[in-house]
């Protein structure tokens, strides 16, 4: 919400600075997010005259003028056509500055000084709704308000101002509205607060014979109240007016629009005007909408309705969908000749709906969705009213409808326990104290009760009040006291302390931790070769997404993945290390599609992908490092050709203890040419919970060893499709517990072995814990190996 100051003085004499003025709301509960002066980016431009306009020798379009500027005559060239003498222009002087950073310096055009620069509107950061009376393609002619030569054009174009932007919390939608932000100022100096009733002067005629209304729906809509106006004028807004819609962020349309957009700021509730001429039947009914109907809305995008939307329609059609937008079918055109003022209470949770469904968020539904005061809607229609007068905009016909057959006005009451109050804050205040802090924001008291004003919806209970009492009394005088009772100690659950020592491990492995979006498009499961029948492409939908890129809730992590390699390769990163405990959302599937009544099952996965100095050995290598980070053995892998998105070959599973983990390998050359990716990438999906199901609980100590190891390199020679993972774990059974470690370090094929046989070395650390191996142990160990392997495997050692 934004507040000029100017228009907060209107309802509370204040004369505390802006920068005072933050720091006092803020404490009281309503926070400044921002203070902004309108005029931050214009300096040293004024009012000009043009007193004389001649031609410029040397230019059949430039013109040298004469201009006044208050204490001297400038000299000025300007291309513009649509200048006279004696008219009024902004005058950006040497030196000056414009909005978007512009300098202006004197300098010469064709040979003449000019001694500043004439400005058209948009150099001065306006537009033409702004300045409907402006000539779009030339200089921009003063022709409202009072000015004179020498005049600080900020505060002749109204941007001489202090705005304040309030961060409204969702229980105070009151405070959306200047005269709730006036009175929680004033509270909070203790200064006067007034707001005027509005005084409606109608032409007579009664309403009735104009208008009907209809509330069908009254669970949604507790109040709806209607006026007519005849004799409509549409022209532009006063310049004040648009001033003010300017500074608060609302762009000028014309005048009836602007008074449904100016009420809606000042009272905080929205409004509608349609035009009468449109509404067939001279009726209009509050109703649920059909299933399937069809509407226009203002934006010009046809939506399609359901059932449990509200909305307002004539005899045959809807005009308008209830506290978000109208139609298009019944806006405020220039030849509009009559108008009807809608100010009506629509339930919030209804109008949330809608809008979300909708896909559209207003400054109306905004409003709505947080629940306003029933009470508000006649007044703020009457301050419509007297606006429509105050501008001459057209004739109030005579009374007015108020449908508040669902609208109870009697006040709500609470209890005024003031020693719960003191005992809940920690504070000693006396009955006078609370009810000098709670009067100025409308409280009243009778007795031992509170009388709740109605625009307040959030004050329901005791503690409520108390918190209305802390935030007046100030928040730094209350006493700082030690806690009573017993405070619980929060603490990480298992999976977040794990997933922290995941990222410890990846991060120690040299990667570097990312966060990409949840959602991606359909079309990055065709990048990363997804089947067309694989049942990872049935994705949640987003109802109402950014776009068609960001439209499914991704149910693999590789594509989000791929997109940040793509994006550091393409910055010409050459070494490149990245991973991401990332969720992914497997939706219930039903029928073949994406079950919308049940929420999608939610899974993590620990990726990894790099490229650069890093080969599938390295990548396996970071893998064990980080799986004995976290404490997961028993480590083993098998040949998985079957992934499209890896190179057949060079992807494997792994598995812990014979649970399967996850797969690793290098990306597909076809995956990575979607990508725009032109070297080897390698990559690796790991099930976060499997990962944590494989954690070994048991910590054994191990004492370093008091005998020395022996050490074997066997060099075998195995059929090339014999997976080495096989033989690995062939010498492991046959050596037992004696074997320390084996690791391979090379691995041959050519002509000296034969053709589809390849060659691998092993080397072997065999160890006793409480005696020194001897050579014949050690020979009869290697004796077994090599019978186990030429017996089950046919491997034969490397002559």
């Amino acid at each position: 919400m934004k507040l000029p100051l100017s228009w907060l003085y209107e309802y509370t004499k204040i004369t505390a600075s802006p920068e005072e003025y933050n720091r006092a709301l803020t404490m009281t509960g309503s926070k400044v997010e921002a203070i902004e002066y309108l005029g931050e980016e214009i300096d040293l431009v004024v009012v000009g005259k043009i007193e004389s306009i001649e031609r410029h020798p040397d230019s059949d379009h430039l013109w040298i003028c004469g201009v006044n500027v208050g204490d001297k005559t400038l000299q000025i060239v300007t291309g513009a056509q649509n200048l006279k003498g004696g008219e009024l222009v902004p005058v950006a002087l040497d030196g000056s500055a414009l909005p978007g950073g512009k300098k202006i310096k004197s300098g010469k055009l064709r040979g003449v000084l000019s001694d500043g620069m004439l400005c058209s509107f948009q150099e001065l950061g306006l537009t033409q709704n702004d300045a409907p009376f402006a000539y779009a393609d030339g200089i921009f002619v003063l022709s409202e308000g009072n000015c004179k030569p020498g005049d600080d054009i900020r505060k002749v174009l109204g941007f001489d101002e202090y705005v304040c932007e309030f961060e409204i919390t969702s229980n105070r939608p009151d405070c959306l509205s200047v005269i709730g932000l006036a009175r929680e100022s004033a509270a909070t100096f203790s200064a006067g607060f007034s707001v005027k009733t509005p005084i409606v002067s109608d032409a007579g005629g009664d309403i009735k014979d104009y208008l009907s209304v209809s509330v069908d729906s009254k669970n949604l809509c507790a109040r709806y109240s209607a006026r007519v106006v005849k004799n409509v004028k549409i022209a532009p807004s006063p310049k004040w007016m648009r001033d003010r819609l300017r500074a608060c962020g609302i762009r000028p349309i014309n005048n009836i629009v602007d008074i449904t957009n100016y009420v809606m700021l000042e009272y905080g509730q929205p409004m509608h005007a349609f035009d009468y001429s449109c509404l067939e039947g001279s009726h209009i009914t509050v109703r649920n909408a059909k299933d399937g109907e069809v509407f226009n809305t203002l934006d010009g995008q046809n939506r399609k309705l359901s059932s449990d939307m509200l909305v307002i329609a004539d005899s045959k059609k809807p005009v308008a969908v209830a506290g978000v937008m109208g139609g298009e079918n019944s806006e405020i055109k220039d030849d509009t000749q009559t108008v009807v003022f809608e100010s009506a209470n629509f339930d919030g949770a209804s109008v949330r709906v809608t809008a979300k469904k909708l896909g559209m968020r207003t400054e109306s539904s905004a409003r709505f969705e947080k629940g306003l005061d029933p009470s508000n809607t006649m007044p703020a229609l009457d301050r419509a009213c007297e606006l429509v007068a105050l501008l001459s905009a057209g004739e109030v016909v005579g009374g007015f409808i108020d449908d508040a057959a669902n609208f109870d006005p009697s006040p709500r009451r609470i209890r005024f326990e003031t020693d719960r109050i003191n005992k809940l804050l920690g504070v000693s205040l006396t009955r006078d104290e609370m009810i000098s802090l709670l009067s100025p924001l409308g409280f009243a008291f009778d007795e031992d009760e509170v009388i709740i004003p109605s625009w307040r919806l959030d004050i329901e209970l005791m503690a409520d009040l108390a918190e209305e009492v802390a935030r007046m009394y100030g928040y730094d005088k209350i006493p700082t006291t030690m806690l009573s009772g017993v405070a619980t100690e929060g603490r990480l659950t298992k999976e977040q302390k794990f997933e922290s020592t995941v990222s410890e491990a990846c991060r120690s492995a040299g990667f570097y931790e990312i966060m990409s979006y949840s959602f991606i498009g359909p079309k990055q499961y065709d990048k990363v070769r997804m089947p067309e029948n694989s049942p990872l492409r049935i994705s949640t939908t987003i109802l109402n997404p950014l776009s068609e890129d960001m439209s499914v809730m991704r149910t693999t992590s590789l594509p989000s993945m791929l997109e940040a390699i793509a994006r550091n390769y393409n910055y010409r990163n050459e070494k490149v290390r990245l991973f991401e405990t990332a969720t992914v959302y497997l939706p219930e599937i039903s029928d073949g599609k994406a079950d919308p009544a049940k929420l999608p099952n939610e899974c993590k996965v620990l990726t990894l992908a790099c490229f650069g100095e890093m080969g599938y050995y390295d990548m396996k290598g970071a893998l064990e490092a980080v799986f004995e980070y976290c404490s997961v053995f028993g480590l083993s892998y098998s040949e998985e050709p079957g992934n499209p998105s890896y190179h057949p070959g060079r992807c494997a599973n792994v598995y812990s203890n014979g649970a399967y983990l996850g797969t690793f390998g290098q990306i597909h050359p076809l995956v990575l040419k979607n990508f725009g990716i032109d070297e080897p990438v390698f990559a690796a999906e790991i099930s976060f919970d499997a990962l944590l199901e494989a954690v070994s609980s048991e910590r054994v100590y191990k004492p370093l060893p008091k005998f020395p190891a022996v050490t074997r390199d066997l060099a075998l020679v195995c059929d090339k499709n014999v997976p080495a993972q096989r033989l690995t774990d062939c010498i492991k059974e046959s050596i037992g517990k004696r074997l320390e470690t084996i690791s391979i370090f090379d691995v041959y094929e050519g002509s000296q072995i034969g053709a589809g046989k390849k060659s691998i070395a092993f080397s072997l650390t065999l160890r006793e814990s409480d005696r020194t191996l001897t050579d014949q142990e050690t020979d009869d160990a290697i004796k077994k190996v090599l019978i186990s392997l030429k017996d089950q495997l046919k491997v034969e050692i490397r002559r």
